[in-house]
């Protein structure tokens, strides 16, 4: 197939690109390589699919209308990944507008494209902080997410909303992923395990918010792009027996779903440090400080639905991903294990 991947320069859509260009698909890959975080760690990431005869660059911003037109036009993908967005749950109560440009303004873009240009099947990040205010647990795609506690969750909330309209308008299937804490090799340097390893090889304190309560459903980025790619194999289909009077949120008489991607097994944030401390060989310095505005105390993925409609269920431990993770870190930046 010829799809579209937005955010190849990224953690999971380089990650997924790869993926897809390995088993023969066509891949067009958007980036705008900003500065919200490494910029020489995204160039990284680009070089391992760059160099594929399969893959095809455009360096530009889901928020251009005009030059997310002519990708479209130009390239007419039969299926597309919405992976773009202005990510982090703090910084969004830093830079507000931002998460509107992109996870906003930029999806529309998205949905124009696909309106446009007969996609068969668009596939969109959506995430765990949806579920907001919610404590029923495990989080259900068929729990109510109303009240969603930053901006960053109320637009991904709004890509769901947004996705609806145009499957219900336009006969377009969409499928929303709400992905729950993904971590592993090349992951993104604003989230914990990145920030956590950095500060313990430097002997420097590590900042644990809500006093280390936190439980976090940790999924890993292959069990994460397994998810996606099974997803995007199958488009979304209209649910026979939904009714208006008692509507299910995460289907519709409309080709729409949403799904969780979670690893179903909730891992208390201290077991996660201290098996991040044996990989490392070394003890943290821990700053116990309370929870953070916007934040969440515990994620937990009620993953069935994944399972009953496209036969899949993220396994990787913590251990394992960990690990993992710890040995592509000591590599990338040549930290010596003396």
């Amino acid at each position: 197939m010829r799809v579209l991947v937005t955010g190849t320069a990224g953690f999971i859509g380089n990650r997924l690109a790869q993926r897809l260009l390995e088993r023969g698909d066509e891949v067009i890959g958007i980036d705008n390589l900003n500065d919200y975080y490494d910029v020489a760690l995204k160039q990284a990431r680009l070089n391992l699919v760059k160099s594929h005869s399969g893959f095809t660059e455009a360096r530009i911003d889901i928020e251009d209308r005009t030059a997310m037109e002519e990708v479209f036009a130009k390239h007419k993908p039969q299926r597309v990944v919405n992976l773009a967005a202005q990510a982090g749950v703090r910084y969004s109560l830093i830079n507000p507008h931002s998460y509107i440009d992109s996870n906003i303004i930029g999806f529309t873009n998205i949905l124009e494209g696909c309106r446009h240009n007969g996609v068969e099947h668009l596939v969109y990040a959506s995430s765990s902080s949806v579920y907001g205010a919610n404590t029923n647990m495990p989080f259900s795609v068929h729990h109510n997410v109303d009240h969603p506690l930053s901006l960053y969750a109320a637009s991904k909330k709004a890509n769901e909303l947004m996705a609806h309209t145009y499957s219900h308008l336009y006969n377009i299937p969409t499928t929303g992923l709400r992905f729950f804490t993904v971590y592993g090799p090349w992951g993104r340097p604003d989230m914990a395990l990145f920030l956590f390893t950095k500060n313990i090889l430097a002997g420097k304190p590590i900042d644990v918010f809500n006093y280390g309560k936190h439980r976090r459903d940790f999924t890993y980025i292959d069990d994460i792009v397994e998810g996606v790619i099974r997803v995007l194999d199958k488009p979304a289909q209209p649910n026979p027996d939904w009714s208006g009077d008692n509507p299910d949120s995460c289907t519709s008489t409309a080709p729409y779903r949403l799904y969780n991607i979670g690893n179903n097994q909730p891992v208390e944030l201290m077991h996660y440090i201290e098996v991040l401390q044996d990989c490392l060989g070394k003890k943290a310095e821990i700053n116990l400080l309370p929870l953070q505005p916007g934040d969440v105390p515990d994620t937990y993925a009620d993953v069935s639905d994944l399972v009953n409609d496209v036969g899949y269920k993220p396994d990787t431990t913590v251990e394992e991903g960990i690990a993992n993770f710890v040995k592509w870190y000591m590599d990338f930046y040549k930290v010596s294990d003396s």
